[in-house]
């Protein structure tokens, strides 16, 4: 079932940078509760991981790597209660790796986030009989 709302909802925009060893799911958490972000998503993201961990397509498993990673692409929403991020990563020799984001990937030397937030929508995840995952719901405010 596709569903949208009006595709003129405000929105409103936090700049985070994110310093070696912090633990990046953690710290969008932080940014979650201390700007009651409701409805977010990542704008943007530039910066390199020292831990990764990811769970690939159909897997139950994190998959868990240590070296020098650079990001590639991290796009995702984030709510009130989760979020829902996939991640790919190239490492020193140019091979990438990508999935579902999971925590415990930290940061080497720096990341430089933009989060979004439509003001005008909530999201939330409900159990989707269809996928089995605890899938989007979107409300307006």
């Amino acid at each position: 079932m596709t569903k949208s709302l009006s595709p003129y909802s405000s929105a409103r925009f936090i700049a985070v940078r994110l310093s070696p060893g912090e633990d990046v799911i953690l710290t969008l958490r932080q940014q979650i509760k201390q700007n009651n972000l409701q409805a977010a998503f990542i704008a943007g993201c530039v910066g390199s991981l020292t831990d990764v961990a990811l769970r690939f397509a159909g897997q139950e498993n994190t998959h868990s790597t240590t070296g020098k990673f650079e990001i590639v692409s991290l796009i995702g929403t984030l709510d009130a209660k989760g979020e829902h991020l996939h991640l790919a990563v190239s490492d020193e020799n140019g091979h990438m790796s990508g999935g579902h984001m999971m925590p415990g990937c930290t940061v080497r030397t720096t990341l430089e986030l933009v989060i979004g937030e439509l003001e005008n929508n909530t999201f939330s995840r409900e159990h989707c009989p269809l996928s089995g995952y605890e899938e989007l719901i979107i409300t307006s405010r």
